[in-house]
C-alpha cells in the first residue's frame, strides 16, 4: 500500500500549483491532507475512485484535514472525542479491517509560544487517543506534527532552540509518543540521514537553500513494524511550503 500525507497550506491555492497532477501521478491508496483552509461547499474535488472524508474547522479559512481513500473504511470519526480539542478540524480517523488510519494537524505553539500551554494539553490527549486505538488494532498516524524531534531534523537547531516547533517541551512530547509504542518511520529506515526536510519558510529563499525542518511524519504502532517497506520525502514537489511525504507498507 502507498500512503501519502501533505500539508497543502490551503487546498484551493495548492490546486492552482499542481495538486491534481501530483495526486494522479503518485496513485496513492490513501492520501491525507492537512491545513485545507476550507469550509464545506467551498471546493468540489473530483477524485474518481476515491472516497472523501473531510473535517473542517469552525473558524473560516483555518486548519482542516481530509483523507481520500480507495478502499471504503469500516467507519470514520472526526476529532478525538474531547470537546475542548475538537473545534479546529485537526483529526480524522478511518477504521479498516486490520488498522486505523489517522491524519492530524497538530496545533502550532505560535510566536512567543502563546499556545504552548494548550499544545501540551493537546499532546497528552492525542497520545492517549492513539494509545487507545492501538489497544484494538494497528495504528498509522500521519500529518504535520509541528515539531522537529531531533537536531538532525532541522537545518539550524542552535538558533531555533526554544522557538515554536523546537522547544524542549514539544520535542519531549514527541519522545513520549515514541516511548508509548510508536515508530517514526522515516528515522526507522534512515536514522542518520541529514538535510531531509518537509517544510521551509517562504522567507530568505529557504527552500532553494534547503534551510528546512522535518515536521511532517508517518508514525506507526509497534505491531505494524513488520509491514514497513519504505518512507520517502518528496522534496521535488512544490505547491505548498510543505512537501508531501510517503509511506509504503505491505
Amino acid at each position: 500500500m502507498k500512503l501519502i500525507s501533505w500539508n497543502v497550506n490551503g487546498l484551493r491555492a495548492c490546486m492552482e500549483k499542481g495538486f491534481i497532477d501530483f495526486f494522479e501521478k503518485i496513485d496513492a491508496d490513501i492520501f491525507c491532507i492537512q491545513e485545507s483552509k476550507l469550509q464545506e461547499g467551498q471546493i468540489a474535488l473530483n477524485l474518481p475512485g476515491y472516497h472523501q472524508y473531510w473535517n473542517y474547522a469552525e473558524k473560516k479559512g483555518y486548519s482542516g484535514t481530509a483523507i481520500f481513500t480507495r478502499e471504503e473504511p469500516l467507519s470514520a470519526s472526526y476529532g478525538i472525542g474531547l470537546e475542548v480539542h475538537d473545534h479546529e478540524g485537526r483529526v480524522i480517523t478511518l477504521e479498516y479491517e486490520d488498522f486505523y488510519m489517522v491524519t492530524v494537524y497538530t496545533p502550532n505553539s505560535q510566536r512567543e509560544l502563546t499556545r504552548l500551554e494548550y499544545r501540551m494539553t493537546w499532546e497528552d490527549a492525542f497520545r492517549q487517543y492513539l494509545k487507545g486505538l492501538a489497544e484494538k488494532k494497528g495504528v498509522i498516524v500521519c500529518g504535520d506534527m509541528n515539531v522537529a524531534h531531533q537536531e538532525i531534523d532541522l537545518k539550524n537547531p542552535k538558533t531555533n532552540h526554544k522557538n515554536a516547533g523546537f522547544t524542549d517541551e514539544e520535542r519531549g512530547k514527541f519522545t513520549e509518543l515514541l516511548n508509548s509504542g510508536f515508530i517514526d518511520t522515516f528515522r526507522y529506515f534512515y536514522p542518520h540521514k541529514e538535510e531531509c526536510y518537509s517544510w521551509w519558510s517562504y522567507m530568505r529563499q529557504a527552500r532553494e537553500k534547503n534551510v528546512g525542518w522535518r515536521i511532517d511524519y508517518f508514525c506507526v504502532s509497534a505491531g505494524m513494524k513488520e509491514r514497513l517497506r519504505d518512507a520517502v520525502i518528496h522534496t521535488e514537489i512544490y505547491g505548498s511550503d510543505h512537501c508531501p511525504i510517503e509511506l509504503i507498507i505491505e
